[in-house]
């Protein structure tokens, strides 16, 4: 499915992964997703959310109010441990991944879906995987050839039950308006 992503969108995905991390979130979620989304340069998808007020900082910030880093994160911090800072000196002594939890050696997945994840990869949630399929059907069903970032947020906003969607819902906006500004900027807006 990866190989039909415009490089943009590719590189979203990506994103998605780092914001998990630099939200100490155990899991890329579709709320990494949009993310991802409102913060590609020039994305006509991006440029919707934008236009509406919902802006990378503010989604950031909703992210992190509703979940927050994880708990072991905020334990250690609460008795003046930096997670991040003990993962960095670790690391530089004994290599990058020296925390990560070993594998079992045995048969691999391929993609990025796999069961075990890669060091310093998160692994992706049943409704970001659902997301990540549907804007493939949405990339079908709006007769395009590759699957680009405005696909993505289509496939946040069909899976609808994702902190993503819940997102975009609860800074007032109306998912359905949301997708049909979405599908006039692709360009691509389906005949009935």
């Amino acid at each position: 499915m990866f190989e039909r992503f415009t490089d943009t969108a590719r590189q979203a995905v990506v994103t998605a992964q780092q914001e998990a991390r630099e939200l100490q979130h155990g899991h890329v979620g579709t709320e990494h997703l949009l993310l991802a989304v409102v913060g590609a340069p020039g994305d006509p998808a991006a440029a919707v959310l934008i236009e509406a007020g919902l802006d990378r900082e503010t989604v950031r910030r909703a992210v992190a109010r509703a979940l927050g880093p994880e708990e072991d994160a905020v334990a250690l911090a609460s008795i003046g441990v930096d997670l991040g800072a003990v993962r960095e000196a670790v690391e530089s002594v004994f290599g990058k991944g020296a925390l990560d939890a070993p594998t079992e050696e045995g048969p691999r997945r391929r993609g990025w879906f796999r069961s075990e994840t890669k060091p310093g990869r998160s692994p992706f949630t049943a409704r970001a995987k659902k997301a990540l399929e549907l804007s493939l059907r949405e990339s079908l069903r709006l007769k395009s050839g590759e699957i680009a970032v405005g696909h993505l947020l289509l496939g946040v906003l069909r899976e609808g039950e994702g902190r993503g969607a819940r997102v975009i819902s609860e800074h007032g906006l109306d998912p359905d308006a949301v997708r049909r500004a979405v599908e006039e900027a692709l360009g691509r807006v389906p005949r009935a």
